[in-house]
């Protein structure tokens, strides 16, 4: 029983050691392609710390509209270790017991979960629409030197909707 409960508390401390590399304050811009072709300037930085069980990732998207007007976005997401090694459950909202657990995608609510292989962070959002459609959004944030790379693509229905990559500067 000891030895259980030592190999679980080695497999949590090695779940959180792998975010380490990861934790900081990235910012950068690109231009979003869609696949009509056209493309739209963003700004977007991305924070990566640790937590108490785990690590959170909140980004914000600024959009400049050919129009003038300025969108941003924020967003937020805790993530905990799963029993997968480095493979992380997003804790976005309590139940009743008071345990963090992912959204219900069939109410329209984003599926959310991490994975670390290697030197890339990879944070996959699916969608599931009110017909049984769905959109797949998939953030590869790979080491760099002094930042990271960033790698975005959009699926909806298997078919690849929108993309981007930049370099997001370490701050």
């Amino acid at each position: 029983m000891l030895l259980a409960m030592g190999l679980v508390l080695l497999g949590t401390l090695a779940n959180a050691s792998s975010i380490t590399p990861f934790v900081g304050d990235y910012t950068g811009s690109a231009n979003v392609v869609d696949v009509d072709g056209t493309a739209t300037p963003r700004d977007m930085s991305v924070s990566i710390h640790e937590t108490r069980h785990g690590f959170n990732v909140s980004w914000t998207t600024t959009t400049y509209k050919l129009d003038g007007r300025v969108k941003q976005q924020k967003f937020s997401v805790d993530f905990v270790p799963s029993d997968r090694p480095d493979v992380f459950s997003a804790a976005m909202q309590r139940n009743v017991f008071g345990h963090e657990v992912p959204l219900d995608p069939m109410k329209g609510e984003p599926f959310v979960w991490g994975r670390i292989e290697g030197d890339t962070m990879t944070v996959f959002s699916l969608f599931i629409d009110a017909q049984g459609g769905y959109e797949l959004q998939q953030y590869d944030r790979t080491l760099a030197e002094g930042g990271l790379n960033l790698s975005f693509s959009r699926f909806i229905n298997g078919n690849k909707s929108r993309a981007v990559e930049t370099f997001l500067q370490k701050q």
